[in-house]
């Protein structure tokens, strides 16, 4: 049976994989005590119920679980199962920012900072990080992008190096997208929103899109642009991404920043196989 360990660093998305993998039809038990690791895989292997593998979560809260966790995992191998130990991690500054944002004390000493408490948490964890199969760092990860590359994961469809674009339009006016690793400013196109009878649409729309696209400083701009992401994709993938966003920002995120999202989308599907388009804004362009 297929073990898989959820570990790492408070704050780092431990949950959201644990609910991806519950939706794969993983049978997933939280902070369960190390010593009942081995007894608890053996129940569910004798219940008869048909599960695609066991997730067992275990982290700063059980502290019983660093005095035992090689001998349990060790038991577990020896009946023949395998144990997968995923770690999640997260850049310092990100972790801080999602503390911030949730208004959650840090677990590791409810009188200590957050910042304080993930020094203490890595140091704590350093040798599980070590035996680690999987290190995922999820910094630049959005909460959907996360499951879905749990979930890419345990379906076997990830390959090395693989790259996942997504291409998303929005309005800087409603703030620009923190997951963004590459953002391009679109507000110098000409802009539908001034023209009477396209300001009620969208750039999916035919005459807004081709309004935009149909226009010499458009041309220029995507003759540019269309080369810039052409070069520097495979070096992201190079560097070990697995996941890229690149964020496309007119004012209002309704009309330019669609149409030029739409056109840069289907130009990189041309080459990379995982390209998904979204516009976080387009509904909200006209208020």
């Amino acid at each position: 049976m297929r073990i898989i360990v959820i570990t790492g660093m408070s704050g780092s998305g431990k949950s959201t994989a644990v609910r991806a993998l519950e939706d794969e039809g993983y049978y997933c038990i939280d902070n369960l005590p190390v010593r009942l690791f081995r007894p608890f895989v053996d129940l569910i292997g004798k219940s008869g119920e048909s599960f695609k593998g066991i997730v067992l979560v275990a982290d700063i809260r059980g502290r019983e679980f660093f005095k035992g966790y090689e001998t349990a995992f060790q038991k577990i191998t020896e009946v023949g199962h395998t144990v997968e130990i995923f770690f999640f991690d997260s850049l310092d500054d990100v972790l801080v920012r999602r503390f911030s944002e949730t208004r959650r004390r840090h677990p590791v000493d409810e009188y200590c900072t957050v910042a304080e408490g993930i020094r203490i948490e890595r140091e704590r964890l350093s040798g599980l990080r070590q035996i680690a199969t999987r290190i995922i760092d999820t910094s630049e990860f959005t909460v959907h992008q996360l499951k879905e590359f749990i979930q890419r994961i345990v379906r076997g469809e990830e390959k090395e190096h693989q790259l996942v674009v997504e291409v998303q339009s929005f309005g800087f006016k409603y703030g620009v997208p923190l997951e963004s690793s590459i953002v391009m400013d679109v507000r110098f196109l000409p802009n539908p929103f001034f023209v009477p009878e396209l300001k009620d649409g969208s750039g999916l729309v035919d005459e807004v899109r081709d309004y935009v696209l149909d226009n010499i400083v458009t041309a220029q701009f995507m003759d540019y642009f269309f080369p810039l992401l052409d070069m520097l994709l495979p070096a992201h993938r190079q560097e070990g991404k697995s996941y890229l966003t690149i964020s496309i920002g007119c004012t209002g995120g309704r009309h330019r920043s669609v149409a030029i999202a739409e056109a840069t989308g289907m130009h990189l599907q041309e080459m990379w196989p995982l390209v998904r388009i979204t516009h976080r804004d387009i509904e909200k362009g006209l208020k």
